[in-house]
């Protein structure tokens, strides 16, 4: 189990560009109307994201950086980008807006990185179906306020929804908000197809459907360029924002477990353990936590209101803040929950790292062993989710820094409890997710980037082909 935690870089690796590569993709560049970016600054920003989330991460990839930076702005210049890299043998990573936590955009051989912020445009939006076609790098929240203005929204959000890429979101996220509903991105019905540029002396620009496009889904942008994404969105609802105290923490899971199996319509939920909860800046006009004060922080249809008097009698609790979202002051409550909880807390105190664990079902039993052993040292942080069609809560504990070894153990234990670990400090996309090696990615990283340029390290199962 200690393999988990990295120690070193994944091997093999690629040799860093030398000065005559560098020199000779910096003309090609330019030849194609892109400025290459070589300033040790710009290079340091678009080479990091949030990685320090973790301590064993940080000293791995600190101070790692690509050695040459371009912007592109449409697919012709992408087609142009990869032609250069392929033609000079340069290794290339893509950057959208580097909010991951896994340093899933970080070169870990140097290279050139690709930013397509600028390529943020949507384009079309069915008005039957609401599906609807982006580019790469359109930041979530601009793509939602434009969806929203059809009638539609998005069915899944990280937290960051106002600093996140869509093409980033899809290569390096996984749930979020809406999960309670939606479930995760890679369950069929979601990413309905694909435009992407393959890295290759010609490059190709395809367009891949529904099956074809799940094997660039969530895979750090290893075996692809994505240059727009297909996806479907749901019917627009002006979501509400509750905050619900408890007592007890038992009364709060107990609610975190009956509330998304009535007929509420809930779009997310959020269960934060009293010292969590005492370290998240609120909203305006929300209470501060009290120090025994459990919360659920829960987004429900406006018509979930009239029965929830009712069901608080039952489970315990009380209403201490309500307003309808984007309407409310300071942070709304979907800033406050999934790794945004992490952040928060870490702002605090930076001695907290987290875990990202799938609990096994009932959950008393394993949070109860986990609190009996560690105590203080783990805090719970729970999303409800929907996994594999049946209702589930995922727990995202802050966890206090005691070295790899303390770790390493605290992992062992959750997942001999029957714990699902998503390793928030592993390094390549099969052990930052289910473990395996997923055949189809690496079937399309030989298709799509036969040298195997394309964010080299991330994907294990092409090492070890």
């Amino acid at each position: 189990m200690a393999s988990l935690l990295p120690s070193a870089l994944p091997q093999p690796l690629p040799d860093p560009a030398t000065a005559q590569q560098l020199e000779q993709l910096a003309a090609d560049l330019r030849a194609a109307g892109l400025m290459p970016l070589r300033s040790s600054g710009e290079l340091e920003q678009l080479s990091a994201d949030a990685f320090v989330y973790s301590p064993v991460l940080q000293p791995l990839l600190q101070g790692l950086r690509a050695q040459l930076g371009v912007r592109a702005e449409s697919a012709e210049q992408v087609l142009a980008v990869a032609a250069a890299c392929a033609r000079h043998g340069v290794s290339l990573t893509l950057r959208g807006a580097g909010t991951g936590n896994y340093g899933q955009a970080t070169p870990l051989a140097g290279g050139l990185v690709l930013e397509l912020s600028a390529m943020n445009r949507l384009l079309e939006v069915d008005p039957s179906s609401g599906v609807f076609k982006a580019e790469a790098g359109i930041l979530l929240a601009d793509l939602e306020e434009q969806l929203q203005a059809r009638g539609r929204e998005l069915r899944l959000l990280p937290s960051t929804v106002r600093s996140a890429s869509l093409a980033g979101y899809l290569a390096g996220g996984s749930s979020g908000i809406g999960s309670l509903r939606w479930g995760f991105l890679r369950d069929p019905g979601h990413l309905l197809g694909l435009e992407i540029v393959t890295l290759e002396s010609t490059p190709r620009r395809l367009q891949l459907g529904a099956a074809e496009a799940e094997a660039i889904n969530h895979a750090y942008g290893c075996n692809g360029i994505i240059t727009s994404v297909t996806m479907a969105s749901a019917a627009a609802v002006p979501w509400q924002q509750w905050v619900l105290e408890f007592a007890s923490w038992d009364q709060a899971l107990s609610a975190a477990q009956q509330l998304p199996k009535t007929a509420l319509l809930l779009n997310a939920l959020c269960a934060l353990e009293g010292p969590v909860a005492q370290r998240m800046p609120w909203p305006k006009g929300c209470p501060p936590a009290k120090a025994s004060g459990h919360r659920l922080l829960i987004l429900a249809a406006p018509d979930a209101r009239l029965a929830l008097d009712a069901l608080l009698l039952s489970l315990g609790g009380q209403l201490v803040w309500e307003a309808p979202q984007g309407q409310s002051r300071g942070i709304p409550l979907r800033e406050l929950c999934w790794n945004h909880t992490t952040l928060h807390a870490r702002t605090q105190d930076p001695g907290l790292t987290y875990l990202q664990l799938l609990l096994p079902q009932p959950e008393q039993p394993a949070l109860a062993a986990l609190r009996q052993r560690w105590g203080d040292d783990v805090l719970w942080h729970l999303e409800a989710v929907r996994a594999q069609g049946q209702q589930r809560l995922a727990c995202l504990p802050l966890v206090r820094w005691r070295g790899r070894e303390a770790l390493s153990d605290l992992i062992r234990h959750a997942c001999e409890l029957g714990c699902l670990l998503f390793n928030p400090h592993a390094i390549t996309v099969e052990d930052g997710g289910l473990g395996g090696v997923d055949a189809a990615q690496v079937a399309a990283k030989a298709e799509y980037d036969p040298a195997g340029l394309l964010n080299p390290g991330k994907l294990r199962g092409w090492l070890e082909r």
